[in-house]
């Protein structure tokens, strides 16, 4: 079986990163779902679950916080959920924790991952 190498670097900046040489990624299912596929739909269905806080949105907060976690190969949940980079404000940053957890499932990926959390207000 292959093993999957994750920089950090490649989670935040995404598949693109592999093309620029910034890492590499060996999948551990390489007959299935890309490394690549599975980091965009992590991605995806975190930032899906994002619920914006109502103080925050009344102050008209935004940012962009970035969360570290690892994923249970047996029950896809994330575990080890914390705050890598701050957004600058404690309600977002919380609320980016919590959007993980939200998540769900996910698609399993070795090791600690760092996806960044968007919270912008539309006009």
């Amino acid at each position: 079986m292959k093993r999957v190498t994750l920089l950090a670097l490649l989670v935040l900046l995404g598949p693109a990163a592999l093309a620029d040489g910034w890492g590499s990624a060996e999948d551990a299912f390489p007959e299935g779902v890309s490394v690549d596929a599975r980091l965009e739909e992590i991605r995806r269905r975190i930032q899906a679950a994002v619920v914006y806080p109502h103080t925050a949105r009344a102050r008209r907060l935004e940012g962009v916080a970035t969360v570290g976690f690892e994923i249970d190969r047996s029950s896809g949940l994330a575990h080890g959920i914390r705050l890598v980079d701050s957004s600058g404000h404690p309600s977002l940053d919380r609320a980016a924790e919590r959007s993980v957890v939200r998540a769900g499932e996910l698609p399993w990926v070795y090791g600690h991952l760092e996806v960044p959390v968007r919270f912008h207000l539309q006009p």
